[in-house]
């Protein structure tokens, strides 16, 4: 029987991925991060359209505020759960989490232009900003450790 390994063309150079049973076995009592991301994620972005949904007019912000409140306690939680990996590729989540960041902060920096272009202010432009920002932290976290979870950590390699 062959071995079979996952790859993705996105990591660093020489990086050694986990054969595709092996991971699903290393991984089947680790915390839920991808789940809890994705969960941050729809969060925020229920909020953000909640608020989105009544520009240029003022929306009643508790909706918003509870939504965007969970959205950055889920966040928080996924962090602390990455963070708290002791076998895991770290160099690989880096690489695939700087260069998403990167680009998630582009676009989070061209709607934030467009809101306040737009004419939005105070708690709602507050709300939407950190919004923007959960949204820009919380894909680059799923994406590299989406990537890193399926390579060897460097000291196995």
């Amino acid at each position: 029987m062959e071995h079979t390994t996952t790859s993705d063309a996105m990591t660093s150079p020489g990086a050694e991925a986990v054969p595709t049973g092996a991971a699903r076995d290393a991984f089947a009592g680790r915390p839920p991060i991808s789940v809890v991301c994705v969960v941050s994620m729809a969060l925020v972005l229920s909020g953000g359209v909640y608020l989105a949904a009544y520009l240029p007019r003022p929306a009643p912000l508790d909706p918003a505020v509870g939504l965007v409140a969970a959205a950055g306690a889920a966040l928080l939680g996924a962090i602390a759960l990455v963070a708290s990996l002791r076998d895991f590729a770290w160099d690989t989540f880096f690489v695939v989490a700087k260069w998403a960041l990167l680009a998630y902060a582009v676009i989070a920096g061209i709607l934030e232009y467009v809101f306040v272009y737009d004419g939005t202010r105070g708690t709602m432009l507050v709300l939407l900003t950190l919004s923007l920002v959960i949204f820009a932290v919380d894909i680059p976290v799923l994406f590299g450790f989406s990537v890193a979870r399926f390579h060897l950590p460097r000291a196995r390699r």
